[in-house]
């Protein structure tokens, strides 16, 4: 008898959130609410970080919500970015640090193999580096798991490949 898997997994498209991320300080440019600010956004692809630098709270908020934006537009999911706290910089400006996260830790993946046992369909789970591969013999099974993962509200943004 085959069985059939797939394998879940929380990969950013890098490319697409440099896009994003271009298309934001274009319109941090354009916009009439931060003409004079020191305001900008900086982004180190090699190490999936964002420094994000505000004259004041409100400003370093509205930074945030172009970002939003400009990700949600380009299909990038918020929940791979996680916000530090903001701290006093240079002339009494506010940076921010922000970090790409990809890919499933241990917990969240000890985490998700619990809500998938929890089901209490007959699959096994494989936890391999950053995914986790889910096998089964019926199809049916897999495609419910797929289902539940997708109806709930994970702290990470999941996807689903190799479906075999």
């Amino acid at each position: 008898m085959a069985n059939f898997s797939f394998d879940i997994v929380s990969e950013v498209d890098m490319q697409e959130v440099d896009n994003a991320i271009n298309q934001a300080k274009k319109e941090l440019v354009q916009r009439y609410d931060f003409k004079g600010s020191k305001s900008s956004i900086e982004f180190d692809r090699s190490e999936k970080k964002l420094t994000l630098i505000g004259d004041d709270d409100f400003k370093l908020r509205a930074l945030r919500d172009i970002l939003a934006g400009r990700l949600a537009k380009r299909g990038v999911s918020f929940k791979f970015l996680t916000f530090k706290e903001p701290e006093k910089a240079f002339e009494g400006t506010l940076r921010q640090q922000v970090e790409i996260v990809s890919g499933i830790d241990k917990e969240k993946a000890r985490d998700l193999n619990k809500i998938i046992k929890e089901l209490g369909l007959k699959v096994q789970t494989q936890i391999e580096g950053e995914k986790i591969r889910v096998i089964s013999a019926k199809k049916d099974d897999l495609q419910t798991v797929i289902a539940h993962l997708r109806s709930i509200d994970f702290p990470l943004p999941l996807s689903f490949c190799n479906y075999r």
